[in-house]
């Protein structure tokens, strides 16, 4: 892909269409084509020097075998979509983007329980898998104050590591582990029938990692009238044809966007870029992101309320889930009366979700919040 003078000559990138600020972060180094990630097949990348994916694609011997691919590069966190195995054999250079959306994904649970009307700050929080996200979240609520446990096999001297079963036993469960098959520590159906009975009574159990992390079929079961716990899926089993009787009996789902801010996705692409000059040994890139996010500018936000109520008020102002789980909902009454699948129905909300910007855009205006309000708000991200 380099001459021998070190000069690159124009590549061919073929990238999943959802992935922003492409032409910004690659159009120097040759022609971007966009394909749907979903169902990106081998001809496509029979010219290809460089694919670019999110999680939605399976990059593996099936899809590369006997094409150019040279670089495999996944703007997302995860990496359990790519058999890097067999990429290293082949010599594919690969890079994924670790922590780029987990900012995104911790906003994501306290704009889900405000929008459940959970006031967490007298909760104790059990999160499930402690890397880039669950770290995060863990740094938060520590600086909140909050108390929190968690189950990370991998993380045994993390000074609130606990067995899983304690964890269970707090008042909202967090699940942000990776997917794993097989080694020492799998994760597959990590809450299956028998742990998900374990889970505290009246507790809230937000899953927004990898789907297959807790049995579906066994939660589908498990939640009957009246129901055990409060259940937000954000990832499911089979995406994206995920089980609709699960769905009506969760209390908040949407399509796999927790991390779907688009600060997380522009810095996820910014990531891979640096990773490409890496591979190809080219200079750095100079670059800024200004121009890929649309409100540069602060927005302000006001509220009359005071405590938990001012809280709520402005988490839900800048991201309300309630929209996703409502869009989600409504695929899923199409699916069923035969409109749609809800394979194309689930797809086409990621690819058209609304752009939602971080908490670090806006500004609050209201003076009458104590300072203990005040600083939890800015603890979040709250200017």
């Amino acid at each position: 892909m380099t001459t021998d003078s070190g000069v690159t000559p124009p590549l061919n990138i073929v990238a999943d269409e959802n992935i922003p600020g492409l032409e910004t972060w690659f159009a120097d180094l040759g022609t971007i084509t966009r394909v749907p990630g979903r169902n990106m097949n081998r001809a496509q990348l029979a010219q290809a020097d460089i694919l670019l994916v999110r999680s939605v694609t399976e990059v593996n011997r099936s899809l590369l075998e006997d094409t150019p691919v040279r670089f495999v590069g996944s703007c997302t966190i995860g990496t359990d979509h790519l058999d890097i195995h067999w990429l290293e054999q082949q010599g594919i250079s690969w890079s994924a983007a670790p922590g780029c959306n987990a900012n995104s994904v911790v906003e994501y649970v306290f704009c889900a329980l405000a929008a459940l009307n959970v006031d967490w700050r007298d909760r104790s929080f059990g999160i499930v898998g402690c890397g880039n996200v669950g770290g995060s979240l863990q740094r938060k609520l520590r600086a909140l104050d909050i108390p929190c446990k968690i189950y990370d096999p991998w993380l045994t001297d993390n000074p609130d590591a606990a067995e899983l079963h304690s964890v269970l036993q707090q008042d909202v469960i967090c699940l942000h582990a990776p997917l794993v098959k097989g080694g020492p520590h799998p994760s597959l159906y990590m809450l299956d029938k028998n742990t998900l009975a374990a889970i505290k009574p009246g507790a809230v159990l937000i899953s927004a990692g990898r789907g297959s992390v807790i049995d579906n079929a066994a939660l589908s079961e498990l939640l009957h009238d009246p129901k055990p716990f409060t259940t937000v899926l954000d990832v499911w089993e089979n995406e994206p044809d995920i089980n609709l009787e699960l769905l009506a009996k969760t209390d908040l789902g949407s399509p796999h966007i927790a991390g779907y801010s688009h600060d997380g996705k522009l810095a996820g692409t910014r990531m891979i870029r640096e990773a490409v000059d890496t591979a190809l040994s080219l200079p750095a890139t100079n670059k800024s992101e200004a121009g890929e996010v649309a409100d540069t500018q602060p927005r302000h936000l006001t509220t009359a309320a005071t405590g938990y109520a001012a809280i709520r008020e402005l988490l839900l102002a800048m991201y309300d889930p309630r929209a996703d789980d409502q869009r989600l909902r409504t695929a899923a009454d199409a699916a069923r009366s035969g409109t749609q699948t809800m394979a194309e129905s689930f797809d086409l909300q990621r690819k058209r979700y609304p752009k939602r910007l971080e908490f670090s855009h806006y500004r609050m205006q209201a003076p009458q919040l104590d300072a203990a309000t005040r600083k939890q708000l800015e603890i979040l991200g709250l200017k």
